[in-house]
Protein backbone atom coordinates (compact mmCIF):
# COMPACT_ATOMS: atom_id res chain seq x y z
CA UNK A 1 0.00 0.00 0.00
CA UNK A 2 1.30 3.42 -0.96
CA UNK A 3 1.48 6.48 1.28
CA UNK A 4 -1.61 8.29 2.46
CA UNK A 5 -2.99 11.26 0.51
CA UNK A 6 -5.17 14.18 1.49
CA UNK A 7 -7.56 13.55 -1.42
CA UNK A 8 -7.95 10.83 -4.04
CA UNK A 9 -9.76 11.69 -7.29
CA UNK A 10 -11.36 8.77 -9.14
CA UNK A 11 -11.61 9.57 -12.84
CA UNK A 12 -9.32 12.11 -14.52
CA UNK A 13 -11.50 13.26 -17.40
CA UNK A 14 -12.64 16.85 -17.80
CA UNK A 15 -14.08 17.21 -14.28
CA UNK A 16 -11.47 15.10 -12.51
CA UNK A 17 -8.55 16.89 -14.17
CA UNK A 18 -10.00 20.27 -13.15
CA UNK A 19 -10.65 19.08 -9.59
CA UNK A 20 -7.13 17.67 -9.29
CA UNK A 21 -5.64 20.95 -10.51
CA UNK A 22 -7.71 23.08 -8.12
CA UNK A 23 -6.90 20.83 -5.18
CA UNK A 24 -3.19 20.78 -5.96
CA UNK A 25 -3.17 24.57 -6.36
CA UNK A 26 -4.45 24.81 -2.79
CA UNK A 27 -1.48 22.82 -1.51
CA UNK A 28 -3.36 19.54 -1.15
CA UNK A 29 -1.54 16.23 -1.53
CA UNK A 30 -3.76 14.71 -4.23
CA UNK A 31 -3.72 11.49 -6.22
CA UNK A 32 -5.70 11.16 -9.45
CA UNK A 33 -6.62 7.69 -10.74
CA UNK A 34 -7.69 7.14 -14.35
CA UNK A 35 -8.44 3.72 -15.86
CA UNK A 36 -7.67 4.84 -19.44
CA UNK A 37 -5.09 7.20 -20.93
CA UNK A 38 -4.89 10.90 -20.02
CA UNK A 39 -6.53 12.27 -22.12
CA UNK A 40 -8.71 9.59 -23.70
CA UNK A 41 -11.77 9.29 -25.93
CA UNK A 42 -13.50 6.55 -23.98
CA UNK A 43 -15.89 8.69 -21.95
CA UNK A 44 -17.59 12.03 -22.49
CA UNK A 45 -14.61 14.07 -23.72
CA UNK A 46 -14.14 12.77 -27.25
CA UNK A 47 -14.29 14.70 -30.49
CA UNK A 48 -12.00 17.74 -30.05
CA UNK A 49 -14.59 20.44 -29.28
CA UNK A 50 -17.40 21.34 -26.87
CA UNK A 51 -19.82 24.27 -27.03
CA UNK A 52 -19.67 27.09 -24.52
CA UNK A 53 -22.51 29.61 -24.47
CA UNK A 54 -23.98 31.99 -21.91
CA UNK A 55 -27.75 31.59 -22.50
CA UNK A 56 -28.56 28.36 -20.66
CA UNK A 57 -32.03 27.37 -21.79
CA UNK A 58 -31.95 24.28 -19.55
CA UNK A 59 -31.88 26.40 -16.39
CA UNK A 60 -30.99 30.13 -16.15
CA UNK A 61 -29.33 29.39 -12.80
CA UNK A 62 -26.40 27.97 -14.77
CA UNK A 63 -25.50 31.40 -16.16
CA UNK A 64 -23.42 32.57 -13.15
CA UNK A 65 -21.57 29.27 -13.28
CA UNK A 66 -20.72 29.57 -16.96
CA UNK A 67 -19.50 33.12 -16.39
CA UNK A 68 -17.18 31.93 -13.62
CA UNK A 69 -16.14 29.03 -15.85
CA UNK A 70 -15.13 31.53 -18.55
CA UNK A 71 -12.97 33.42 -16.05
CA UNK A 72 -11.25 30.22 -15.03
CA UNK A 73 -10.75 29.09 -18.65
CA UNK A 74 -9.10 32.45 -19.30
CA UNK A 75 -6.80 31.95 -16.32
CA UNK A 76 -5.95 28.46 -17.52
CA UNK A 77 -5.19 29.80 -21.02
CA UNK A 78 -2.75 32.30 -19.56
CA UNK A 79 -1.16 29.58 -17.46
CA UNK A 80 -0.88 27.17 -20.38
CA UNK A 81 0.20 29.79 -22.91
CA UNK A 82 -2.27 28.59 -25.55
CA UNK A 83 -5.81 29.27 -26.73
CA UNK A 84 -8.43 26.99 -25.17
CA UNK A 85 -11.66 28.95 -25.75
CA UNK A 86 -12.46 30.08 -29.29
CA UNK A 87 -15.07 32.87 -29.55
CA UNK A 88 -17.07 32.11 -32.70
CA UNK A 89 -20.47 33.29 -31.51
CA UNK A 90 -23.32 30.89 -30.83
CA UNK A 91 -26.63 30.40 -32.65
CA UNK A 92 -29.74 28.70 -31.31
CA UNK A 93 -32.49 28.00 -33.82
CA UNK A 94 -36.06 26.89 -33.13
CA UNK A 95 -39.71 27.83 -33.09
CA UNK A 96 -40.36 31.11 -31.22
CA UNK A 97 -42.19 29.34 -28.38
CA UNK A 98 -39.85 26.34 -28.16
CA UNK A 99 -38.01 25.52 -24.94
CA UNK A 100 -34.75 26.28 -26.71
CA UNK A 101 -35.63 29.81 -27.84
CA UNK A 102 -37.97 30.81 -25.00
CA UNK A 103 -35.59 29.42 -22.38
CA UNK A 104 -32.57 31.16 -23.88
CA UNK A 105 -34.46 34.46 -24.14
CA UNK A 106 -35.43 34.15 -20.49
CA UNK A 107 -31.82 33.51 -19.48
CA UNK A 108 -30.64 36.49 -21.54
CA UNK A 109 -33.26 38.76 -19.93
CA UNK A 110 -32.53 37.60 -16.37
CA UNK A 111 -28.77 37.95 -16.70
CA UNK A 112 -28.34 40.82 -19.16
CA UNK A 113 -26.74 38.71 -21.88
CA UNK A 114 -26.02 40.49 -25.15
CA UNK A 115 -27.94 38.83 -28.01
CA UNK A 116 -30.02 39.43 -31.11
CA UNK A 117 -32.90 37.62 -32.81
CA UNK A 118 -32.84 36.86 -36.52
CA UNK A 119 -35.34 35.32 -38.90
CA UNK A 120 -34.33 32.14 -40.66
CA UNK A 121 -33.75 34.09 -43.88
CA UNK A 122 -31.50 36.64 -42.17
CA UNK A 123 -29.60 33.84 -40.45
CA UNK A 124 -28.89 32.28 -43.86
CA UNK A 125 -27.77 35.68 -45.17
CA UNK A 126 -25.25 35.94 -42.36
CA UNK A 127 -24.24 32.27 -42.31
CA UNK A 128 -25.01 30.81 -45.76
CA UNK A 129 -24.64 27.11 -44.86
CA UNK A 130 -27.87 27.16 -42.77
CA UNK A 131 -31.24 26.08 -44.16
CA UNK A 132 -33.63 26.18 -41.21
CA UNK A 133 -37.32 25.25 -40.83
CA UNK A 134 -39.85 27.83 -41.99
CA UNK A 135 -41.02 30.02 -39.13
CA UNK A 136 -37.87 29.43 -37.08
CA UNK A 137 -36.00 32.23 -35.40
CA UNK A 138 -32.37 32.33 -34.34
CA UNK A 139 -30.94 33.70 -31.11
CA UNK A 140 -27.39 34.86 -31.82
CA UNK A 141 -25.00 35.45 -28.93
CA UNK A 142 -21.59 36.93 -29.79
CA UNK A 143 -19.68 35.57 -26.79
CA UNK A 144 -20.41 31.91 -27.51
CA UNK A 145 -17.82 29.55 -28.92
CA UNK A 146 -16.10 26.27 -28.33
CA UNK A 147 -13.47 24.77 -26.08
CA UNK A 148 -10.51 22.69 -27.22
CA UNK A 149 -11.30 19.50 -25.30
CA UNK A 150 -7.92 17.82 -25.26
CA UNK A 151 -6.17 21.16 -24.76
CA UNK A 152 -8.30 21.98 -21.71
CA UNK A 153 -7.78 18.60 -20.12
CA UNK A 154 -4.02 18.57 -20.74
CA UNK A 155 -3.70 22.13 -19.41
CA UNK A 156 -5.45 21.14 -16.17
CA UNK A 157 -3.27 18.03 -15.80
CA UNK A 158 -0.08 19.98 -16.52
CA UNK A 159 -1.12 22.54 -13.91
CA UNK A 160 -1.85 19.79 -11.41
CA UNK A 161 1.56 18.22 -12.07
CA UNK A 162 3.35 21.52 -11.56
CA UNK A 163 1.52 21.96 -8.24
CA UNK A 164 2.69 18.54 -7.06
CA UNK A 165 -0.27 16.27 -7.85
CA UNK A 166 0.33 12.65 -8.70
CA UNK A 167 -1.80 11.14 -11.48
CA UNK A 168 -1.86 7.47 -12.47
CA UNK A 169 -3.26 6.58 -15.89
CA UNK A 170 -4.17 3.02 -16.87
CA UNK A 171 -4.98 2.08 -13.29
CA UNK A 172 -8.57 0.98 -12.76
CA UNK A 173 -10.32 1.59 -9.44
CA UNK A 174 -12.22 -1.51 -8.36
CA UNK A 175 -13.77 -0.16 -5.16
CA UNK A 176 -13.52 1.97 -2.06
CA UNK A 177 -14.66 1.92 1.56
CA UNK A 178 -14.74 4.24 4.53
CA UNK A 179 -12.17 3.51 7.22
CA UNK A 180 -13.30 5.73 10.10
CA UNK A 181 -10.47 8.18 9.52
CA UNK A 182 -10.93 8.54 5.76
CA UNK A 183 -11.19 6.17 2.82
CA UNK A 184 -9.35 3.21 1.34
CA UNK A 185 -9.34 2.96 -2.46
CA UNK A 186 -8.44 -0.29 -4.18
CA UNK A 187 -7.28 -0.53 -7.79
CA UNK A 188 -6.21 -3.35 -10.06
CA UNK A 189 -2.62 -2.54 -9.07
CA UNK A 190 -2.54 -1.27 -5.47
CA UNK A 191 -4.49 0.23 -2.57
CA UNK A 192 -4.38 3.80 -1.27
CA UNK A 193 -5.66 5.72 1.74
CA UNK A 194 -6.84 9.32 1.90
CA UNK A 195 -8.75 11.73 4.11
CA UNK A 196 -11.18 12.56 1.30
CA UNK A 197 -12.47 10.96 -1.88
CA UNK A 198 -13.71 12.67 -5.06
CA UNK A 199 -15.69 10.65 -7.62
CA UNK A 200 -15.60 12.19 -11.09
CA UNK A 201 -15.90 8.96 -13.05
CA UNK A 202 -18.40 10.05 -15.70
CA UNK A 203 -20.45 7.19 -17.11
CA UNK A 204 -18.81 4.88 -14.55
CA UNK A 205 -19.73 6.99 -11.50
CA UNK A 206 -22.59 4.68 -10.48
CA UNK A 207 -19.99 1.92 -9.95
CA UNK A 208 -18.75 3.88 -6.94
CA UNK A 209 -21.84 5.75 -5.71
CA UNK A 210 -24.75 3.49 -4.83
CA UNK A 211 -27.28 6.34 -4.89
CA UNK A 212 -26.62 6.78 -8.61
CA UNK A 213 -27.06 3.12 -9.50
CA UNK A 214 -30.70 3.52 -10.57
CA UNK A 215 -30.40 7.15 -11.66
CA UNK A 216 -27.35 7.70 -13.85
CA UNK A 217 -27.89 6.48 -17.42
CA UNK A 218 -24.89 6.17 -19.75
CA UNK A 219 -25.98 6.85 -23.32
CA UNK A 220 -24.20 6.07 -26.58
CA UNK A 221 -23.58 9.21 -28.62
CA UNK A 222 -22.20 9.44 -32.18
CA UNK A 223 -20.65 12.48 -33.84
CA UNK A 224 -20.11 13.07 -37.56
CA UNK A 225 -17.74 15.17 -39.65
CA UNK A 226 -18.76 15.93 -43.25
CA UNK A 227 -16.79 17.58 -46.03
CA UNK A 228 -18.43 20.90 -46.94
CA UNK A 229 -18.72 22.13 -50.49
CA UNK A 230 -17.04 25.39 -49.45
CA UNK A 231 -14.72 24.66 -46.51
CA UNK A 232 -13.93 28.33 -45.98
CA UNK A 233 -17.51 29.04 -44.90
CA UNK A 234 -16.96 26.80 -41.87
CA UNK A 235 -13.75 28.41 -40.62
CA UNK A 236 -13.97 29.31 -36.91
CA UNK A 237 -13.65 33.01 -37.75
CA UNK A 238 -16.64 32.80 -40.11
CA UNK A 239 -19.02 30.23 -38.64
CA UNK A 240 -20.53 29.82 -35.14
CA UNK A 241 -21.33 26.94 -32.88
CA UNK A 242 -25.03 26.14 -33.04
CA UNK A 243 -28.01 24.23 -31.64
CA UNK A 244 -30.94 23.61 -33.99
CA UNK A 245 -34.29 22.26 -32.83
CA UNK A 246 -36.27 20.16 -35.34
CA UNK A 247 -39.24 17.80 -35.16
CA UNK A 248 -36.70 14.98 -34.80
CA UNK A 249 -34.96 16.57 -31.81
CA UNK A 250 -32.11 18.96 -31.10
CA UNK A 251 -28.92 18.86 -33.13
CA UNK A 252 -25.71 20.75 -32.41
CA UNK A 253 -22.55 21.54 -34.31
CA UNK A 254 -19.30 23.40 -34.83
CA UNK A 255 -17.03 25.02 -37.37
CA UNK A 256 -14.05 23.04 -38.59
CA UNK A 257 -11.31 22.38 -36.02
CA UNK A 258 -8.50 19.82 -36.06
CA UNK A 259 -10.48 17.30 -38.17
CA UNK A 260 -11.40 17.92 -41.85
CA UNK A 261 -15.08 18.74 -42.17
CA UNK A 262 -17.68 20.35 -39.94
CA UNK A 263 -18.74 18.42 -36.84
CA UNK A 264 -22.28 17.85 -35.58
CA UNK A 265 -24.42 15.45 -33.56
CA UNK A 266 -27.89 14.93 -32.14
CA UNK A 267 -28.71 15.18 -28.45
CA UNK A 268 -29.88 11.75 -27.40
CA UNK A 269 -28.78 10.34 -30.78
CA UNK A 270 -30.69 7.03 -31.04
CA UNK A 271 -31.68 6.82 -27.37
CA UNK A 272 -29.38 3.90 -26.58
CA UNK A 273 -28.79 3.36 -22.86
CA UNK A 274 -25.66 1.24 -22.47
CA UNK A 275 -23.27 -0.42 -20.06
CA UNK A 276 -20.09 1.68 -20.48
CA UNK A 277 -17.99 -1.49 -20.20
CA UNK A 278 -20.04 -3.55 -22.66
CA UNK A 279 -21.34 -1.77 -25.74
CA UNK A 280 -20.33 -1.52 -29.38
CA UNK A 281 -18.23 1.58 -29.85
CA UNK A 282 -17.99 1.27 -33.63
CA UNK A 283 -20.30 3.71 -35.46
CA UNK A 284 -22.88 1.93 -37.61
CA UNK A 285 -24.58 2.73 -40.94
CA UNK A 286 -27.74 3.64 -38.99
CA UNK A 287 -25.78 6.26 -37.07
CA UNK A 288 -24.49 7.78 -40.27
CA UNK A 289 -27.92 7.74 -41.94
CA UNK A 290 -29.53 9.59 -39.02
CA UNK A 291 -26.92 12.33 -39.04
CA UNK A 292 -26.60 12.60 -42.80
CA UNK A 293 -30.37 12.93 -43.18
CA UNK A 294 -30.29 15.98 -40.92
CA UNK A 295 -27.33 17.52 -42.74
CA UNK A 296 -28.89 17.03 -46.17
CA UNK A 297 -31.97 18.96 -45.03
CA UNK A 298 -30.38 21.75 -43.01
CA UNK A 299 -26.94 22.09 -44.65
CA UNK A 300 -27.93 20.95 -48.16
CA UNK A 301 -25.03 22.55 -50.03
CA UNK A 302 -22.41 21.18 -47.64
CA UNK A 303 -23.47 17.61 -46.76
CA UNK A 304 -20.51 16.13 -48.61
CA UNK A 305 -18.58 12.91 -48.05
CA UNK A 306 -18.19 11.63 -44.52
CA UNK A 307 -14.81 12.50 -43.05
CA UNK A 308 -15.33 10.71 -39.76
CA UNK A 309 -17.71 9.19 -37.22
CA UNK A 310 -16.89 8.87 -33.53
CA UNK A 311 -18.66 7.36 -30.56
CA UNK A 312 -18.60 8.82 -27.06
CA UNK A 313 -20.80 8.65 -23.95
CA UNK A 314 -23.26 10.94 -22.25
CA UNK A 315 -23.88 10.37 -18.53
CA UNK A 316 -27.52 11.38 -18.14
CA UNK A 317 -29.61 12.22 -15.09
CA UNK A 318 -33.42 12.07 -15.58
CA UNK A 319 -34.05 15.69 -14.60
CA UNK A 320 -31.12 16.95 -16.67
CA UNK A 321 -29.46 18.67 -13.69
CA UNK A 322 -25.96 17.88 -12.48
CA UNK A 323 -24.96 16.01 -9.33
CA UNK A 324 -22.33 17.93 -7.36
CA UNK A 325 -22.49 17.16 -3.66
CA UNK A 326 -21.03 15.34 -0.70
CA UNK A 327 -22.65 12.03 0.17
CA UNK A 328 -25.18 12.59 2.98
CA UNK A 329 -23.88 9.65 5.03
CA UNK A 330 -20.25 10.02 3.94
CA UNK A 331 -19.26 13.71 4.11
CA UNK A 332 -15.69 12.76 3.24
CA UNK A 333 -16.85 11.75 -0.27
CA UNK A 334 -17.61 14.32 -3.00
CA UNK A 335 -19.45 13.35 -6.19
CA UNK A 336 -19.55 15.30 -9.45
CA UNK A 337 -21.44 13.33 -12.09
CA UNK A 338 -24.43 13.16 -14.41
CA UNK A 339 -23.57 16.10 -16.65
CA UNK A 340 -26.14 14.98 -19.23
CA UNK A 341 -24.31 16.09 -22.36
CA UNK A 342 -23.88 19.75 -21.42
CA UNK A 343 -21.24 19.73 -18.71
CA UNK A 344 -17.85 20.23 -20.34
CA UNK A 345 -18.03 24.04 -20.51
CA UNK A 346 -18.47 24.04 -16.72
CA UNK A 347 -15.47 21.79 -15.99
CA UNK A 348 -13.22 24.62 -14.81
CA UNK A 349 -15.75 25.85 -12.23
CA UNK A 350 -16.82 22.31 -11.28
CA UNK A 351 -13.20 21.72 -10.33
CA UNK A 352 -13.32 24.78 -8.09
CA UNK A 353 -16.61 23.68 -6.50
CA UNK A 354 -15.34 20.15 -5.90
CA UNK A 355 -12.21 21.49 -4.21
CA UNK A 356 -14.41 23.69 -1.98
CA UNK A 357 -16.58 20.74 -0.97
CA UNK A 358 -13.66 18.39 -0.40
CA UNK A 359 -11.72 20.83 1.78
CA UNK A 360 -14.42 22.98 3.39
CA UNK A 361 -17.59 20.89 3.10
CA UNK A 362 -19.36 23.82 1.44
CA UNK A 363 -19.03 26.28 -1.43
CA UNK A 364 -20.10 29.85 -2.20
CA UNK A 365 -21.39 28.73 -5.60
CA UNK A 366 -25.14 28.08 -5.92
CA UNK A 367 -25.31 24.29 -6.16
CA UNK A 368 -28.53 23.46 -4.29
CA UNK A 369 -30.13 22.23 -7.53
CA UNK A 370 -27.36 19.64 -7.81
CA UNK A 371 -27.96 17.91 -4.47
CA UNK A 372 -27.69 14.11 -4.54
CA UNK A 373 -30.48 13.70 -1.97
CA UNK A 374 -33.10 14.83 -4.51
CA UNK A 375 -33.29 11.23 -5.72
Amino acid sequence: MNERYDVIVVGVGAMGAAATAHLADRGVDVLGLERFDVPNGMGSSAGHTRIIRRPQYENPAYVPLVRRAEELWSELEADAGRTLLYRTGSVEVGAPRSDLIAGSQRACAEHGIDHELLSGAKLADRYPPFSVPEGSIALVQPDGGFLDVEGCLVAHVDRAHRAGARIHARERVVGWRSTGDGVRVETDQDAYRADRLVVTAGAWAARFVETLADVLEPERQVLAWLQPDDPGRFDPDRFPVWILETDEGQFYGFPTFRTPGFKFGKFGHRGERVDPDAFDRDPKPADERLLRSFAEEHFPADAGPTMGLKTCLFANIPDGEFVIDTLPDRPEVVVAAGFSGHGFKFASVVGEIVADLALEGETDHAVDDFSIDRF
